[in-house]
């Protein structure tokens, strides 16, 4: 059976059994968070139990190596509306060891899109469209340094609200223990 498939037939289920009813919430975080954070799946349910986030607490918005690649593109947009329509009032940055956008190598991804099927022309197309590729899948080399650059792209956007807190933190994705790398209480009041 495949994955579609068994999808349904448990949707079915839930819905009828009406399981759904445990998760129920606001649209809005009770805790007033946003969190970015890897879409490791390690971390599906690890992360909100270590950070003692229940359905309802938090946006939490996923991508590879929570990484904000450009400051007006969909991740960053999602951070405002977290904000200023969704009532967060501070946001945490979450990445973790052992992440594989740190060892991300743009040729090796580039040959597995050609070997996949991926037409030449249109890697040619982009290319000569001024998109540089080895440079948009490239990772990053130190799972620490990922998160602080992803919190200073938040900090120091210009459509970030006043005082809003940034922190960065990672986790260890084998104990679920967090570290603090950027505490934005400390770095919004040195920043008054």
């Amino acid at each position: 059976m495949d994955s579609v498939t068994n999808i349904m037939q448990h949707n079915e289920k839930f819905v009828q059994t009406k399981e759904y009813e445990a998760y129920r919430s606001s649209a809005f975080p009770d805790k007033k968070l946003v969190i970015l954070t890897c879409m490791d799946t390690r971390l599906t349910e690890l992360l909100p139990k270590a950070m003692n986030i229940r359905n309802g607490d938090a946006k939490i918005i996923k991508n590879a190596g929570a990484v904000i690649s450009h400051p007006y593109g969909s991740v960053m947009r999602s951070v405002l509306v977290g904000l200023y329509e969704l009532q967060a009032e501070e946001v945490i940055v979450v990445g973790h060891y052992g992440c594989g956008m740190a060892a991300l190598d743009a040729d090796h991804m580039i040959n597995e899109i050609k070997e996949r099927g991926v037409s030449p022309t249109v890697l040619s197309t982009l290319e000569h469209s001024g998109i540089d590729l080895k440079s948009w899948l490239q990772g990053f080399g130190n799972e620490k340094q990922g998160v602080i650059n992803s919190v200073e792209i938040i900090k120091n956007h210009p459509l970030l609200p006043p005082h809003v807190p940034v922190h960065g933190m990672i986790i260890d994705p084998a104990t679920g223990q967090l570290e603090l790398l950027v505490n934005g209480y400390t770095q919004q009041e040195t920043s008054l």
